[in-house]
């Protein structure tokens, strides 16, 4: 039998010392990728310049550091403060009221009160996709669960899953995922916008190539506009695509350490970690019965906050850009499960 003695979560040492690590790296690596561009303008631009304009340039680029430093501050204090909006609004989550769900807030209430933290929002999506997540702070958090994973799952089981995200909540990952997002979503977007502007180019090119130079000085202009346009666009996709590596491995790596330790948490709090362990083997199973035009909707970003992953499932789109882009941000399922039922066999402690 498992113990539950001790309801009450103590605070996971080891996700907090990640944790403390992740934020101090959250908060470098913007000021990285920007002092690399810095960098780089001061070194390749400047030859750049020196090269189009045939003269020598004496001068340097310079970033304030305090200037960058309210950027990337104020840049992380917004995502901190209407990230988990942005991310409800993006999966179509609704914030329900006691009267609709009672018996779920019900539940929600009673796991925030066992785990000693303030009571979360409860938010639903009308979605055949079997999944939950939390966003938001210890203080002022979010439980979502979808319409599919109500159905799917047994009382024990939807219990063991509220408890899992109540658990995030409590042990503060949420809101650091949702922070964390931030460099990687920027450095994805701006390495594909450097790829459409060469791949642009170079149509221009192909489509012009039968055209006349106009003579040696003009053949000159339009050569230096390419050279610049061309290094400047690789260089752009280079860096972003190193600092987008590292800014997702880094998330990669905190998530599956918190999704370990919500998984314990969970345990403890509602003394079944079979429920929790069935809860992920039915989700595991069914989702590749979900329609495809479910999985495109919820898939990407948001998904690396979800109690199991979409790569999970077991069949391939090319519409579904999540396996093919970004690293699995979750521990293997049959892992998690396996850890569940020894822990089960065993009665040890959890937290």
């Amino acid at each position: 039998m498992f113990d539950t003695r001790l309801a009450r979560l103590e605070p996971d040492r080891e996700l907090r010392v990640r944790m403390v690590l992740a934020l101090a790296l959250v908060v470098a690596l913007p000021f990285a990728f920007v002092y690399t561009f810095v960098f780089l303008a001061n070194t390749v631009g400047i030859a750049l310049l020196e090269w189009a304009n045939e003269r020598p340039y004496h001068g340097e680029f310079y970033v304030d550091p305090l200037v960058l430093s309210v950027v990337v501050l104020g840049g992380l204090a917004v995502q901190y403060r209407y990230g988990p909006t942005a991310v409800l609004d993006s999966v179509g989550a609704r914030r329900v009221s006691e009267t609709e769900y009672r018996e779920l807030h019900a539940r929600v209430t009673r796991l925030a009160a066992q785990a000693d933290a303030p009571t979360p929002d409860v938010a639903v999506i009308d979605t055949e996709l079997p999944n939950a997540f939390a966003v938001g702070t210890a203080e002022s958090g979010t439980v979502v669960v979808s319409t599919g994973l109500l159905e799917l799952l047994s009382d024990a089981e939807l219990e063991a899953v509220l408890a899992h995200e109540v658990a995030h909540l409590k042990n503060r990952d949420a809101s650091l995922m949702t922070v964390a997002w931030l460099l990687p979503t920027l450095t994805y977007y701006l390495a594909i916008a450097a790829f459409y502007v060469l791949y642009g180019l170079f149509r221009l090119l192909g489509a012009g190539a039968g055209g006349s130079s106009g003579g040696s000085r003009d053949g000159r202009g339009i050569a230096v506009v390419v050279v610049v346009i061309v290094v400047c666009a690789v260089l752009t996709l280079t860096v972003s695509a190193m600092f987008w590596v590292g800014s997702v491995l880094l998330y990669q790596v905190l998530s599956r350490q918190r999704e370990y330790a919500a998984d314990q948490a969970a345990a403890k709090l509602t003394g079944s970690p079979g429920a929790l362990a069935s809860a992920l083997e039915k989700i595991d199973e069914t989702m590749p019965e979900v329609p495809d035009e479910d999985l495109r909707k919820y898939d990407g970003g948001a998904e690396a906050l979800y109690l199991a992953p979409l790569e999970s499932r077991a069949f391939g789109s090319k519409e579904l850009i999540s396996t093919d882009i970004f690293p699995n941000t979750h521990p293997p399922t049959e892992a998690r499960i396996e850890r569940l039922r020894e822990l089960a066999r065993t009665g040890v402690h959890a937290v």
